[in-house]
């Protein structure tokens, strides 16, 4: 049986459940927000076919650090990922807040192409992302971004197996875990999404704030295998991941090329 996920669960997760517990023994003052500062607000787009944990990983980092939390979509209506759990966004883009510290958007290469040309979503992140102090993205996420034109002159990255086409919208890519170029942070495949959530709260924040945050999620990856990039993992892995992706990254690839053709690339 499903369950409807919505920005106060994940919220009320991070401040009832187990993690308020590794909390409870820092001082109390540890993650509250410095005096004279403001809450950071931050809109992170919900998509049909989105990698749940491209959302979950930077989530988990913003609740900790006692963000404004939106989960944006069109409506308010439940949307699907790639787990099958409809989550529930807590805001349209209608009611969405014009002014935003981070407009983020997960990645999740179907829903993703899809994005890439749909004319409403791209007129939403064009206006949010022109007054966002930091404009993001983890996966295939920066493609969508590349897409709305917000990428064009700036370095980028995203999943190994389409941020090349990247250029043809105008980014410069770096094939690099997080690439942070001026108000520009987008983040490698899937589990990039935890490095990049700890990248922007030092900017939100500071360094220290990363750390603690960084500690008390224990996050310090021993994986059980060599194979976590196209390098290590070899040319037979790497191409059976391209064979069993390639009618998306085609249509990807299409996207791309239309998006250079309408931005005038």
């Amino acid at each position: 049986m499903t369950s409807e996920i919505t920005r106060r669960d994940w919220t009320g997760l991070a401040a009832a459940g187990a993690l308020s517990g590794l909390l409870a023994g820092l001082p109390q003052a540890a993650l509250a927000q410095p005096t004279g500062t403001s809450v950071p607000r931050i809109a992170m787009l919900v998509h049909p076919d989105m990698v749940m944990l491209d959302l979950i990983g930077p989530l988990t980092v913003f609740s900790l650090l006692r963000a404004e939390l939106h989960l944006v979509w069109k409506d308010r209506q439940p949307v699907a990922n790639d787990l099958g759990l409809p989550v529930t966004p807590s805001a349209s883009y209608a009611d969405c807040p014009a002014d935003l510290d981070v407009l983020f958007i997960p990645g999740g290469l179907k829903g993703s192409v899809a994005l890439m040309e749909d004319a409403e979503t791209l007129a939403f992140l064009a206006d949010r992302g022109a007054r966002a102090r930091y404009v993001t993205a983890v996966c295939t996420g920066s493609l969508v971004l590349g897409a709305a034109g917000l990428l064009k002159g700036y370095r980028a990255t995203g999943h190994w197996y389409v941020r090349d086409l990247l250029a043809a919208m105008g980014a410069s890519v770096e094939r690099s875990r997080v690439v942070s170029d001026r108000n520009r942070i987008t983040g490698g495949g899937v589990t990039a999404g935890i490095d990049f959530g700890l990248t922007v709260a030092a900017k939100l924040r500071d360094e220290e704030t990363a750390r603690l945050i960084q500690l008390v999620l224990e996050y310090d990856p021993q994986p059980p295998f060599d194979a976590g990039s196209p390098e290590r993992a070899g040319a037979k892995l790497t191409n059976d991941v391209l064979a069993r992706r390639k009618p998306l990254i085609d249509a990807a690839r299409r996207n791309a090329e239309l998006a250079k053709t309408r931005l005038s690339l």
